[in-house]
């Protein structure tokens, strides 16, 4: 009887992240090629899903879209509907037929998240249907427990572009305690290849702000190393700083570079296990975007037992 090795869902990059890390490469069991039936009952429920893609230049972009719950369906389980579709002044990426996105769903209430990787294969005016090529959930680590209150929309406002962080993008960065990274895999054409979108989240402060360069800890994960398996092969990213009082979106991209080994500079922040660098190559601030807003409860239990730059500075 022949018995035959399971293909691993990993890519290049990610093994040779996890091998990096190491730690011991994980089975991925938990990384199916459809959604079970509790990940479409999830996604359906939801009022807003976070989306990466990738622009017409191939740089990552990041964004969060929003509608009544149900706006998201899964009519069987390698499909994804979403029925909702960037604003003209979204400076998203490109959702046509045969573009790639990553799928974040996350429930701030409960502290659940879901994500499913996958293809663009019907654009259409009012949103875009999605074939799920990668489907897993993520434990609630570092989620921060929010309530939700939807408001009405208001009047659009242009997206602002920053060719570098000013005075407010700095201070929303700075006090942030979430925000979501887009990554990808490369234009190679292989069978892993594809875009990621992440959630991170710490104590307000964890990320640190020099100039236009971002400081950000790793804190220990689900050993997938997704984000920084991509990195490996393709260091452009896209991160998302959503202001969950305000509806106001920070969306950046630029180049980020993992720090395996940051020496004093990482022993003494609580919790990490490494650092990365994102530097800022353009951003756009939009008031209002989102029609949602959330009230915070309390900190993953998790997150508490982080450190911040100012408590690292101070010992």
């Amino acid at each position: 009887m022949t018995i035959v090795e399971a293909k691993s869902p990993f890519h290049q990059g990610e093994l040779a992240a996890q091998a990096r890390a190491g730690v011991e490469s994980p089975r991925g069991a938990g990384i199916r090629d459809f959604m079970p039936d509790q990940h479409r009952e999830f996604f359906a429920m939801l009022p807003f899903l976070l989306v990466g893609s990738a622009d017409h230049r191939g740089w990552p972009t990041a964004t969060i879209l929003a509608g009544p719950p149900g706006f998201v369906t899964s009519p069987d389980p390698r499909t994804l509907i979403i029925k909702a579709a960037p604003t003209p002044e979204d400076p998203g990426g490109n959702f046509d037929a045969g573009s790639q996105v990553g799928l974040l769903g996350i429930d701030f209430a409960t502290r659940r998240r879901n994500r499913a990787n996958g293809v663009v294969v019907v654009r259409e005016h009012e949103g875009f249907t999605v074939a799920v090529e990668q489907s897993f959930g993520n434990c609630a680590q570092y989620i921060q427990a929010r309530g939700l209150d939807p408001v009405a929309y208001s009047d659009r406002h242009p997206a602002e572009p920053l060719a570098h962080l000013d005075a407010q993008a700095r201070d929303r960065i700075a006090g942030a305690d979430t925000f979501f990274v887009a990554t990808g895999s490369g234009m190679r054409g292989g069978d892993r290849d594809g875009i990621d979108i992440s959630h991170r989240g710490g104590r307000p402060g964890f990320v640190r702000v020099d100039g236009d360069t971002l400081t950000i800890p790793d804190f220990k994960g689900n050993r997938f190393f997704n984000t920084f398996g991509n990195l490996l092969l393709e260091p452009r990213a896209a991160l998302l700083f959503v202001d969950f009082l305000s509806g106001d979106l920070l969306q950046l991209q630029g180049k980020a570079e993992v720090v395996w080994d940051a020496g004093d500079e990482l022993t003494r922040l609580a919790g990490a296990q490494r650092l990365w660098r994102f530097e800022i190559a353009r951003g756009w601030r939009r008031p209002g975007a989102v029609p949602l807003r959330w009230r915070f409860r309390e900190f993953a239990p998790t997150t508490e037992a982080t450190g911040t730059w100012q408590a690292a500075a101070s010992s």
